[in-house]
């Protein structure tokens, strides 16, 4: 009863809400990606970056959006690349890329890299050695055609295109992954309650309830005025995770996240996910601590957290780094017993800072040999 309902959500949802007007495109080149490296033998990677909008008009002026300027995504999708894996890159139009977040992400300017020396564009000395490594990796992705960049704006974009890339991952078998970093929005306005022109904060220019009711389903649209409020009614979005093992892919491993302000339910939300959507790892984060730590739970290996060493954290103007293990009960004798390891002269210096990303994808890489070795074993291969 509840797969019927499910797949009655999903059938709902994608007759009522029209696919974006590039997606004809996107599936040709997925197509040619995917087969390509599936022919190779390599493990391919679909990496979900960036947050999704909510349009409260057909000709959006006025929308939802979320902090995410996705981070996670971008730097992600080099530790995989750097792990030997394809890579279709799904991120919400003009968030970070891989490769190039080193530079747009932040707050100089990017013409601050660079000086004019003999009538020509050079990179500053201070920043060449760094600049050039990054680019060796690009150019060298590039070269093996092993990144494709693909892009959507809103939550129905994102998951027509969602849908769409893995149903062409299924070949790939358990050589496929679904990375789901994008931070994707819970609530929508249906495509049918939705007004078509830019909502009036004049109260003489805003619609008449005869106008409101003009969508011919009898309900007012769930982005209105009433006097001097805006009145918003969202609705939940179908939750299309399950659809995701049981029917858009159902032999590939899906690794989701789950973001958290409060420490005292993190793990408790994470293992909830992992038993209702039945994916193979949820990777539980703290708001505030999320650059440093993150919590793996999964079937294979029960909890486990992955932690940045004290010594190599990244600075962090939002984030607290006080509240790293808060949601560990483990975490404070070993913060005790570092603390008695780590005296001034133990403190290795001049080591570089290291993102968490660097730590999560060979985790996750291991984690996927194990996934494909059971998984042939089980189909007798």
């Amino acid at each position: 009863m509840a797969e019927r309902t499910h797949q009655q959500a999903e059938g709902h949802y994608f007759e009522n809400e029209p696919p974006p007007k590039d997606l004809k495109t996107t599936v040709t080149l997925a197509r040619e990606f995917i087969n390509r490296h599936a022919d190779e033998g390599r493990r391919v990677v679909l990496v979900t970056s960036g947050g999704t909008t909510v349009p409260l008009e057909t000709h959006t002026v006025r929308y939802i959006d979320n902090f995410s300027a996705g981070t996670r995504g971008a730097t992600s999708a080099e530790y995989f690349l750097e792990n030997g894996y394809a890579v279709v890159f799904l991120h919400r139009q003009f968030s970070l890329l891989p490769f190039s977040r080193h530079y747009s992400h932040n707050t100089r300017s990017f013409l601050d890299f660079m000086k004019e020396e003999d009538d020509r564009v050079v990179v500053d000395q201070q920043h060449q050695e760094e600049m050039l490594e990054v680019l060796r990796q690009y150019t060298q992705v590039k070269r093996e055609g092993r990144l494709l960049i693909l892009s959507f704006v809103t939550i129905t974009e994102y998951l027509w295109d969602l849908r769409e890339v893995a149903k062409l991952m299924q070949p790939l078998g358990p050589k496929a992954i679904f990375y789901l970093a994008a931070a994707v929005s819970d609530f929508f306005v249906p495509r049918d309650r939705m007004v078509e022109h830019k909502i009036q904060s004049n109260e003489e220019f805003s619609l008449t309830a005869d106008d409101e009711n003009g969508n011919g389903n009898g309900r007012p649209p769930a982005a209105r005025t009433e006097g001097r409020k805006l009145i918003i009614d969202l609705e939940p979005v179908p939750k299309f995770l399950k659809s995701l093992v049981d029917g858009w892919a159902p032999e590939g491993m899906i690794v989701s996240f789950k973001l958290e302000t409060d420490p005292s339910i993190l793990v408790k939300k994470a293992q909830y996910s992992l038993q209702k959507y039945a994916h193979h790892l949820v990777i539980g984060n703290l708001l505030l601590t999320r650059k440093w730590e993150v919590v793996f739970v999964s079937a294979m290996d029960g909890e486990k957290w992955i932690r940045v060493p004290r010594h190599r954290r990244t600075k962090s103007f939002s984030g607290i780094e006080a509240l790293v293990g808060a949601a560990d009960p483990t975490s404070k004798k070993e913060q005790e017993a570092d603390s008695s390891l780590m005296t001034e002269h133990s403190i290795p210096h001049g080591e570089p800072i290291c993102e968490i990303e660097s730590l999560i994808i060979p985790e996750i890489e291991e984690m996927h040999t194990k996934f494909i070795q059971q998984t042939q074993a089980r189909n007798g291969a």
